[in-house]
């Protein structure tokens, strides 16, 4: 089979945005406005992939519920002719997520309502219909069934990676930023059949045991080694071609294919004060520009070079999905931030 475009996986739902001027502490009260409503999960990176590259084939892998949520999903995917959506699996109700984004911070916190993520695994993937390039299992440690152990494979994850990877695809993962004890083992358990790995500190910090919370704080020297390090154990859990941490200043990467690895570091893109209207999807468009530039085949350099304007560019919108641009549009904000 010649494969072409990208397959992405996993989490399905809408967010429900709403505005606060601060994040009040714990017990404390604060009011929030309601700003609107929009596609997201997955969601975020299949509408940014085809909307960076219209001629770009990218497939939905997912459940949603038979539900207004589910509704307005398939709308938003249907305004873009390269999403092909027959492979989404509708049943019981959607997920959902409540964002709320602080104007003080320009930070988000969500509150997570599964449903349909719950239910998502194996059975809901029709691999014999899925001619893509690369295979993206986005949300590990969001997916209850995926996340779950498997005899054989250590998770069903795993088990779903192996099986992209058996059938010719690139495979990638993205987690959660999630404060737990889960992210060592489930995670690790996809490293194993993962060839390309983006992760943002927290979520590095998480899967490796390494301390790189800090990283935003420390001085540049403390923070090149610990990501060094860090890059280093994702290569020693399995992880086979490319390997990228980010964080809000800058990305270290490290393409293993290379006869001798070395790392890449980027600094992020230098926004104006005011530009950035808030996070939501800044990770998946990070994401987004990494996958497109392994598609396109292109070295790991120039993807996280498309990955930085591409987070730069949903920066710009309140929501995980307008920021977003056509590539040739997304890489004028490098002439205009470098």
């Amino acid at each position: 089979m010649k494969r072409n475009g990208i397959a992405v996986a996993g989490t399905l739902l809408a967010d429900v945005f709403y505005n606060v001027e601060t994040y009040p502490r714990e017990g404390m009260l604060v009011g929030a406005k309601a700003s609107g409503l929009s596609a997201g999960g997955i969601a975020n990176a299949i509408i940014d992939l085809a909307k960076l590259d219209n001629n770009l084939p990218v497939t939905a892998v997912a459940s949603l519920g038979e539900d207004d949520v589910a509704e307005g999903v398939l709308s938003a995917f249907a305004e873009h002719k390269n999403i092909r959506t027959d492979l989404i699996k509708k049943e019981g109700a959607s997920s959902r997520t409540l964002v709320f984004n602080s104007a003080d911070t320009k930070q988000r916190t969500f509150f997570f309502i599964p449903e349909s993520s719950d239910r998502f695994s194996i059975d809901h993937i029709d691999f014999d219909k899925i001619d893509s390039k690369i295979f993206l299992l986005e949300y590990l440690l969001l997916l209850k069934a995926v996340d779950s152990p498997d005899q054989e494979y250590g998770t069903h994850g795993a088990r779903i990676l192996a099986e992209a990877k058996r059938r010719g695809m690139i495979t990638a993962i993205d987690a959660v930023s999630e404060a737990s004890d889960r992210a060592k083992s489930i995670v690790t358990a996809a490293l194993r059949y993962t060839d390309i790995c983006s992760l943002n500190e927290l979520e590095a910090s998480a899967v490796t045991g390494i301390p790189l919370e800090s990283l935003c704080s420390a001085d540049e020297q403390t923070a090149d080694t610990a990501a060094r390090s860090a890059i280093e154990a994702l290569r020693a859990a399995g992880v086979s071609k490319w390997i990228i941490i980010h964080k809000t200043d800058c990305a270290w990467g490290c393409d293993l294919t290379t006869a001798d690895p070395c790392i890449e570091k980027l600094e992020s893109l230098r926004l104006p004060e005011g530009y950035i209207k808030g996070s939501t999807g800044a990770g998946d468009a990070f994401l987004s520009g990494i996958l497109y530039g392994a598609h396109e085949n292109s070295s790991l350099r120039d993807s996280m070079r498309l990955a930085r304007a591409c987070a730069a560019a949903s920066l710009s919108e309140n929501n995980g999905i307008d920021g977003m641009r056509p590539l040739s549009e997304v890489m004028k904000l490098e002439e205009l931030y470098l």
